[in-house]
């Protein structure tokens, strides 16, 4: 009989912790929904600024296309064929940077396979990367065009445009190279978020 009290005891304290595991494990699971959930709404917060940044490029670089026929054409009187190469030059990057945009902008990014996400992203940093091997070329061939089309009409005017255009190419170096650089810290933000979530 005292077996049996003492079966009975250990088989109550065996369903006492059994039920005390199962209350944990539906804990921890919950947490792990919270955590992802936050983590998500932090990944969403990066690709919306990433996205935003985009937009705001291939605005600029759609309002340059008028504005420098103003300016290029119908004020400084330079050459139309400059004007056609900067209109050309400013459609690319719009174009890859809409293309590009594609692997951000993609409503369901964040609430599809983190696999997917993950190639996604790091699809969109490496071409972000890559894309400096013809902008950089492709912005000093346009510079240096655009200096000589200044030099060419030797007049006062022109003169302080080249002073003009060696200051703002200066200043564009280094706001661009911070943008890019915020960016690329933007998608490695999200995904080392992805790999922390997969953990």
């Amino acid at each position: 009989m005292n077996n049996d009290f003492e079966n009975t005891q250990k088989d109550m304290e065996l369903e006492a912790m059994r039920e005390q595991m199962n209350m944990l494990k539906n804990k921890l699971q919950q947490q792990e929904i919270v955590n992802d959930r936050i983590i998500r709404q932090s990944m969403k917060r990066t690709a919306f600024s990433i996205k935003r940044h985009y937009f705001i490029i291939m605005a600029l670089t759609l309002l340059m296309i008028p504005y420098t026929y103003v300016v290029f054409i119908m004020n400084l009187e330079l050459s139309m064929a400059f004007w056609i190469g900067t209109s050309i030059l400013m459609l690319l990057c719009c174009g890859a940077t809409y293309y590009n945009s594609q692997n951000v902008t993609d409503r369901s990014v964040m609430s599809n396979n983190l696999v997917e996400v993950r190639q996604k992203i790091a699809r969109a940093k490496k071409f972000d990367a890559n894309w400096l091997y013809f902008g950089v070329p492709a912005v000093i061939a346009w510079l240096a065009w655009l200096t000589w089309e200044l030099y060419q009409k030797d007049s006062e005017v022109t003169r302080y445009m080249i002073y003009g255009t060696v200051c703002g190419a200066a200043l564009g170096t280094i706001l661009g190279i911070w943008m890019h650089m915020r960016t690329q810290h933007q998608y490695q933000e999200i995904i080392d978020q992805i790999e922390d979530l997969k953990e």
